[in-house]
């Protein structure tokens, strides 16, 4: 009864904390199982961002229950941020659960399931449903082990994730994170420094930095020098690792694209010319409605400095689409703002009300067929434009990662510094080397190559 498989639900830091927590159990004695048909411990790790991500999650455990009547020593447990904005409410709904376990409280799953392991060896009652969504200080540190693969024929790791600050003080009106995920915290520099290193040895040649703000890192714990942010001291000092080619990080606030985070864009060559860059509307009306300390001018200026630096920057956003009281003139005015940014990827989101956020008392909610029709038009204006966007790169040649083996198992597949999937024929000797790909065939969301290797075989 050790097998554990781990359901990710929802984002990048969902994905961090998962591994976090996997790596965390295998030091324990558990195997970790790709499939949940082999599992003896199934984790839920879920997503509250939306009301149809939480349904999902809770959809996916109500149909798991069926399967403890069958085998009573199986364990379901649900975690992160459903866990934490439910708690154990869950149970109406969830009896059968085991463990709900919210996003301070990863790194006591592995005594959790100790505890639930040994009382059912010893024939024990198991007795209530462990709840623990409490708050810990210090929370924030425990996301830094990396789940190394068990076996040494397996693929590479050539990316990974970093956690940097967790928690979230900007009080949108439309989100839950802050209820979910607590007030900022950031851990120690040379903390985080250490993991990135520690990685590289280990042949991770791309870092993701993650948190809920991630340009707020550091602001109450270090000062700004010469001008230049705790963020950017963090990029530079990740920028000087031996090993570490590129540098990635998510998901920032608009706000804190102040210079010295442009600039860093043209000092920082291994910094990606890639920048996801939430706009959640066009119109300064609906901003403020929302609480975004930002104007659409404003946005655009930051989009426009962006490109002065590196005229071939990629962007991507996330856009709301029928906030409370949206009129026809607010749509059209993000609209036009989302043409304009020209962005090549977009989470494009119909308002979904979050209890518990001050959307969710507000009047005028825009009907359901009327955030599907805008949700639709922002949709064909990113298709054509990543269709064009790709286009434009044919005969050209880019920079690819060599990330592993595609789906098919038959190609490769890597990323350019600009985010875009690529697929190839390659040697597996290639992967985690930073190749040139001419790309020959693009679709809107993948492009299609073939290596420019003098003397190399392909």
């Amino acid at each position: 009864m050790n097998r554990v498989h781990i359901k990710t639900y929802g984002c990048q830091m969902n994905e961090r904390d998962s591994e976090a927590v996997a790596s965390m159990l295998r030091a324990r004695g558990y195997r970790i199982v790709p499939s949940e048909e082999e599992c003896d411990i199934l984790l839920l790790n879920t997503c509250s961002v939306r009301d149809a991500a939480e349904q999902k999650a809770i959809g996916k455990a109500g149909y798991v229950s069926a399967r403890k009547r069958r085998q009573p020593d199986f364990v379901l447990g649900i975690l992160g941020c459903m866990a934490q904005n439910r708690g154990a409410s869950l149970l109406e709904q969830l009896p059968d659960v085991d463990l709900i376990i919210g996003t301070q409280k990863f790194h006591q799953v592995p005594g959790y399931l100790d505890n639930l392991r040994a009382a059912r060896s010893a024939g024990l009652p198991v007795g209530e449903t462990i709840v623990d969504i409490a708050e810990e200080a210090g929370s924030q540190n425990a996301i830094k082990d990396h789940l190394v693969p068990e076996d040494s024929a397996a693929p590479r790791q050539v990316s990974a994730f970093v956690s940097i600050q967790q928690g979230c003080n900007m009080d949108c009106a439309f989100c839950i994170v802050p209820k979910t995920r607590g007030d900022e915290r950031s851990r120690p520099m040379d903390d985080i420094v250490r993991e990135c290193t520690e990685l590289a040895e280990r042949g991770v040649r791309e870092i993701t930095l993650l948190g809920q703000i991630v340009t707020s890192y550091g602001r109450r714990d270090y000062a700004h020098t010469g001008g230049i942010t705790p963020f950017v001291q963090l990029l530079e000092r990740v920028h000087a690792i031996e090993g570490i080619a590129r540098i990635r990080f998510t998901s920032p606030h608009p706000r804190g694209f102040k210079d010295d985070l442009v600039q860093a864009y043209a000092r920082l060559p291994k910094l990606c010319g890639y920048v996801h860059l939430p706009m959640q509307s066009g119109s300064d009306r609906i901003l403020r409605a929302m609480n975004r300390p930002y104007t659409r001018e404003r946005y655009r200026e930051i989009v426009a400095s962006l490109r002065a630096v590196r005229s071939d920057m990629y962007f991507s956003t996330d856009v709301i689409v029928g906030f409370p009281g949206e009129t026809e003139e607010d749509f059209v005015q993000t609209r036009e703002l989302f043409a304009d940014c020209n962005y090549d990827m977009a989470y494009i989101f119909k308002y979904s009300v979050r209890s518990g956020t001050p959307a969710a008392d507000m009047g005028d909610q825009v009907p359901d067929e009327v955030k599907e029709a805008r949700n639709q038009e922002l949709l064909e204006i990113l298709r054509q434009n990543s269709l064009r966007r790709n286009a434009a790169l044919l005969g050209t040649v880019e920079e690819v990662l060599v990330e592993g083996p595609d789906k098919t198992g038959k190609l490769f597949t890597g990323r350019t510094a600009g985010n875009r999937v690529a697929i190839f024929a390659a040697d597996p000797r290639l992967v985690g080397e930073l190749v040139p790909l001419r790309i020959e065939r693009a679709s809107v969301s993948t492009l299609y190559g073939e290596l420019v290797l003098a003397g190399v075989p392909a």
